[in-house]
């Protein structure tokens, strides 16, 4: 019984590594299509923002049915609860991919305001960030989530970099707001994709620990003197 448990929960985690790989595959595809401005490319990523959408669902209904036919003990039940977690907020994660390429079809073909730079890293973090996390909720690594979840702070700057300048370019030239505006989206997305990967980290934590806790939290700034 207790053979046929496990080779469930196992199957359960194979198909949230699915998921994420799909996740991963349609954010790396939305940046790449603003870079090239590509709109097929695009509709594509929002086509198949619906596949991810009913893979969520049914690992869902696999995690229900678990709960429901085998009553897991504490352990058992934590996993259980975090890949249900996990599988939304890859879900979520996979919106922002598709908002992503909805982005790009607003722009069109309209000549970029500036090179896009600092976007490309920013996805190259979320996904570096997304694969490890999976891998540490995989190896049930409390040390690895911690410390990726700590690299949610250089997308933070790499966002606020972004923010900066564009604002910079709409202050010189107000021909520019729209799409300045626009990648400005862009890059909140790939932030909020960061947000979902620390809370990955924080599910891992629980499943070893039992505790949740909050990573990342922002300490409110002094009001001036």
């Amino acid at each position: 019984m207790r053979r046929a448990f496990d080779e469930d929960l196992q199957e359960l985690q194979n198909q949230m590594l699915e998921l994420g790989s799909m996740v991963g595959e349609a954010l790396a595809r939305s940046v790449d299509a603003l870079k090239r401005q590509d709109m097929q490319a695009s509709r594509e990523v929002i086509r198949n923002d619906m596949k991810i959408n009913e893979k969520r669902f049914a690992i869902e209904a696999d995690c229900l049915r678990l709960i429901a036919t085998q009553q897991p003990m504490a352990r058992d039940l934590r996993s259980i609860a975090a890949v249900l977690e996990i599988i939304t907020d890859l879900e979520r994660c996979a919106d922002y991919a598709a908002g992503i390429a909805k982005i790009t079809l607003m722009i069109g073909k309209e000549p970029f305001i500036k090179p896009l730079i600092d976007i490309p890293r920013m996805l190259e973090k979320d996904l570096s960030m997304l694969d490890r996390a999976l891998k540490a909720f995989v190896d049930r690594d409390v040390d690895a989530a911690r410390r990726i979840a700590a690299e949610d702070d250089d997308v933070d700057a790499l966002y606020d970099q972004i923010n900066n300048e564009l604002l910079a370019f709409m202050l010189q030239d107000p021909r520019t707001v729209r799409q300045a505006t626009r990648l400005l989206w862009v890059a909140h997305n790939l932030e909020r994709f960061a947000d979902r990967v620390t809370n990955i980290c924080e599910r891992v934590v629980f499943t070893v620990t039992g505790e949740m806790r909050e990573m990342n939290i922002q300490e409110p700034e002094e009001e001036p003197q």
